[in-house]
């Protein structure tokens, strides 16, 4: 296998963050002292950097599921779980960053481009971790004082992306198969390519540095480019990509060749036609100049052969006449190369100072958006937070499907199987209006909702008459969420009261008494209730008996 892969797949993942605690602290004397559940951990992120030590992606495709540490989770007595560890993974400098769009089980393609790293340390988060889960201490407030519950860890976020190494060169050598490209590399630097004297030998891009008196530059070949590349014919289309960050195109054309149908200025018209075509798809980078801009360098290689030396000398005024830099070179004897060495450094450092300065104008022309200042968040702050809409299948089922950051965030925080955990839910949705933009899209009661999308999606059916906090188990109703009655009356006995306050408590409550008297007088009057000093039937002519006794007496 080929130690160069410019294109790899990878599944990546960050940790999951790590749940709340939910804890009540207890000290001699205190067996309430409140709660004390500490947060969970934040779960860590994967990390692309572009590394100039990297030079190929071949660590992903034997290692294509890359995951990040998750958080722990809290504990009582105030303890916060840790953060889990970012995993940073070193890239070649030139990788884009795509997303990677395709079913399950088939070769993917390159979607949404994320990032472009194409500077050395240029860092980019593929995959965010999950924030930690609140625990009861961080949950507890004036009127939530002992919450009997804690939030979920969200899990880290997860998906398949595409990395393509886009070579960073600064000459771009293209030609035909054979014309001599890894030849003149290996001639000019110390690079040590395979060379062969048969078609496609390179089947990989090659990069060589090449140092030229004080100026130093990289040679990148593209092998295989023939006509129909763009289209993917040969190999030209899966190495066209390195072409498009280089400043210089040379054409190395084989003036050798024993090909009737072939000539030299039909060879630069073929190639020229691929990158056209191909220049046409490309979204390049900002600063860079297009690829039909560029300026081209024309090396007539083979120059040792005396028919192909005579050949070069022939087309050479032709290329001349198009406005082009032409050298007659041999990779054999040497001959040219020093002159094409200097010449490419001289035009590579013009070029250099040419793309900073464009890029320092396109970077002044950027509009800077400024967040505004921070503000008290307001309950209109939450408009269009989460979309309501009605969906329905071809059966005629039909359902309410809520989607937001906010309320799918919340239902993966939430622990169902903790009823005042889901009360605290429903508050949450109620808060930013979920249940008034139910009402507006025409749900009932007894209509399914589902929140969230995917595997954390939330099927219920809706009820908007359940009070939250206060629901009714077994006929006994709860107190308020969050309330425990022994620490209401801890803080009760505590209290001192008044003078004032004693009174008025005392005459409340005689004057409730006597309220009570009256209404049991007027009852009693009525015939409502019988009072027991009273013996209203001494004969005793209205019981069973009395009643077997004498009848007729009844009345």
């Amino acid at each position: 296998m080929s130690a160069f892969v410019d294109r790899v797949t990878v599944h990546v993942k960050g940790g999951d963050g790590g749940n709340g605690a939910s804890s009540i602290r207890r000290e001699k004397y205190k067996p309430l002292a409140g709660p004390d559940g500490g947060d969970g951990g934040d779960g860590g992120s994967v990390i692309l950097e572009a590394n100039p030590n990297a030079t190929s992606l071949l660590d992903f495709r034997f290692l294509p599921h890359r995951s990040a540490d998750s958080g722990t989770m809290g504990l009582g007595g105030d303890k916060d779980g840790s953060k889990g560890s970012d995993l940073t993974l070193p890239v070649p400098v030139g990788t884009v960053i795509f997303t990677a769009i395709g079913r399950e089980g088939e070769s993917k393609r390159p979607g949404e481009r994320l990032a472009d790293l194409s500077h050395p340390g240029d860092r980019f988060v593929v995959a965010q971790g999950g924030a930690g889960g609140l625990g009861n201490r961080s949950l507890a407030n004036k009127t939530r004082r002992a919450p009997g519950f804690a939030l979920l860890g969200e899990p880290g976020e997860e998906r398949d992306i595409m990395l393509e190494l886009k070579s960073i060169a600064d000459v771009a050598l293209v030609g035909f198969p054979s014309a001599g490209k890894s030849s003149l590399i290996a001639a000019m630097s110390s690079a040590k390519p395979k060379i062969a004297d048969y078609p496609f030998t390179t089947l990989v891009p090659n990069l060589g540095v090449v140092q030229a008196g004080d100026y130093r530059f990289t040679m990148a070949d593209v092998p295989g480019l023939i006509p129909g590349a763009s289209q993917g014919k040969g190999l030209g289309l899966e190495f066209l990509r390195h072409i498009e960050r280089t400043e210089v195109v040379a054409h190395v054309i084989d003036c050798g060749t024993l090909e009737a149908d072939r000539d030299p200025i039909n060879d630069y018209e073929a190639i020229e036609q691929e990158l056209s075509l191909y220049g046409q798809q490309l979204e390049l980078p900002l600063g860079a100049i297009p690829i039909a801009e560029r300026p081209r360098v024309i090396v007539l290689n083979k120059a040792d052969l005396p028919e192909a030396k005579e050949l070069a000398e022939f087309v050479k005024p032709e290329f001349e006449k198009m406005g082009h830099k032409v050298f007659i070179i041999s990779t054999a004897s040497h001959e040219g190369l020093k002159e094409l060495s200097y010449y490419l450094a001289d035009l590579v450092t013009r070029l250099r100072a040419q793309i900073a300065a464009k890029l320092a104008e396109e970077e002044g022309e950027r509009v800077v958006i400024r967040p505004l200042e921070a503000r008290p968040r307001r309950r209109d702050d939450f408009a269009g937070a989460f979309k309501v809409e009605r969906q329905q299948n071809k059966l005629g089922d039909y359902w309410f499907l809520v989607t937001g950051t906010k309320p799918e965030r919340w239902v993966r925080q939430t622990n169902f199987d903790n009823d005042e955990a889901v009360g605290y839910l429903a508050d949450r949705l109620a808060k930013i209006g979920v249940e008034d933009a139910l009402r507006k899209a025409g749900a009932h009661a007894g209509d399914e909702v589902r929140i969230g999308t995917g595997r954390d999606q939330v099927d219920f059916d809706w009820d908007p008459t359940i009070a939250a906090g206060a629901e009714m188990l077994d006929g006994a109703p709860m107190t308020g969420r969050g309330k425990d009655l022994r620490l209401e009356e801890v803080e009760t006995r505590a209290h001192r009261r008044t003078n004032t306050e004693r009174r008025a408590q005392y005459r409340q409550m005689m004057d409730a008494k006597q309220a009570v008297r009256e209404a049991m007088a007027a009852e009693r009057k009525a015939g409502h209730w019988a009072d027991p000093t009273i013996d209203d039937d001494p004969e005793d002519t209205q019981g069973l008996i009395g009643k077997a006794l004498h009848p007729g007496q009844d009345q």
